[in-house]
């Protein structure tokens, strides 16, 4: 029971420091330069917290998904990164989504439901999730006319596939450390 405790506050620490700028943007502002670090410590608490509370949740199934459905997250895991990884780049494609970041997220979060059906995993996974699809309701109804920049269009978009890759490889193993291998057989 500790852990669930210890994951559901670590979600919402991440909703709250998250949001915190959108839905109270007086206090916000009133704390400046000094609320930039007070909010990432807080996201990393948040992160610290979840982490710990996911490792210490008990089992709890809730659902069950076959094996190859696996390869359904790996596929949208690797999607949701490129989806997040224009919104940096910032090319033709980041220009047709308003909340890339977000939207990878969300896909990121979909993925890993598909495959682990705990509750721990749906405290987690549907936390941040939703989180995200809830931050883009918040922030397009706090600037409903927007359009998007006119950016060059150029090899940004392209030059983003090589460094997703690089980073879903280089995740992949660090989650294969410190968790489940994700991307089958044996693992390392």
């Amino acid at each position: 029971m500790t852990g669930f405790l210890i994951l559901i506050a670590g979600v919402a620490l991440w909703w709250l420091a998250h949001l915190f700028k959108r839905l109270a943007p007086g206090p916000r502002a009133a704390l400046g330069d000094v609320g930039k670090p007070v909010v990432a410590g807080a996201l990393v608490a948040a992160v610290v917290l979840m982490v710990l509370g996911y490792r210490l949740a008990d089992y709890t199934a809730v659902y069950f998904t076959p094996d190859w459905m696996k390869h359904v997250n790996n596929l949208l895991v690797l999607v949701g990164f490129y989806v997040f990884g224009i919104g940096m780049a910032k090319g033709a494609l980041s220009q047709k989504l308003r909340h890339p970041m977000l939207l990878g997220t969300a896909i990121w979060a979909v993925g890993h439901l598909l495959v682990r059906g705990d509750l721990a995993a749906l405290i987690l996974f549907g936390g941040i999730g939703l989180w995200a699809l809830v931050e883009i309701v918040v922030i397009d109804a706090r600037t409903p006319g927007w359009r998007p920049p006119q950016r060059k269009s150029g090899p940004r978009d392209l030059v983003a596939i090589p460094i997703v890759l690089v980073t879903y490889a280089v995740v992949g193993v660090i989650h294969g450390w410190l968790g489940p291998w994700p991307f089958g057989g044996g693992g390392m």
